[in-house]
């Protein structure tokens, strides 16, 4: 009887283990919503592509900002795109897609370029130094209506393909490239 009740036992901790063992998200810890954007302006800068102006977004979530000399400060995630080609020099309302063929309402994709990351990718940042660079495959955002909602496709830190959503609603400022 002993040995039935031990058994028992251990089926019924083995059980209640199992059920709150869930498995990790793939977005922990990325915020849901972006609280300052910056869009930096860099015009006509592609010979290669007269047609087009690039712009890039820079967004910060939460306990992060920009000092005065336009250093990121605190902790928290930075959201960057860069080499997005739009019709005029601003971004202007609609859908865009990442792509390497500069057409208007396109962004490059995460590339490491001579060890840098360039194209879209995510700083994590602890106490103004940057912890991980999560380099964004692939996505989509809309802008419209002061508001971006971004669908961002990358590989997690365990080799899966993850799809992650955000936003940010407010005004996008000005920032003449750096």
């Amino acid at each position: 009887m002993r040995k039935s009740l031990r058994l028992l036992g251990l089926f019924g901790l083995l059980g209640l283990v199992s059920c709150n063992n869930p498995s990790p998200s793939p977005n922990r810890g990325l915020p849901k919503e972006y609280n300052l954007a910056y869009q930096e302006i860099y015009g006509h800068c592609y010979d290669s592509l007269p047609e087009v102006a690039v712009v890039a977004l820079d967004l910060y979530s939460e306990g992060l900002e920009l000092n005065k000399d336009h250093r990121i400060q605190g902790t928290g995630y930075n959201l960057y795109l860069s080499d997005i080609f739009v019709p005029d020099s601003l971004l202007e309302p609609g859908s865009y897609r990442s792509d390497t063929t500069g057409a208007p309402f396109t962004f490059l994709p995460g590339m490491n370029f001579e060890g840098y990351p360039h194209g879209m990718y995510i700083l994590r940042i602890e106490e103004d130094k940057i912890l991980n660079i999560q380099q964004v495959d692939s996505g989509s955002f809309v802008y419209r209506n002061d508001s971006l909602y971004f669908a961002l496709h990358y590989k997690n830190a365990y080799g899966s393909p993850t799809t992650y959503y955000c936003s940010f609603a407010g005004t996008l400022n000005p920032w003449l490239k750096r």
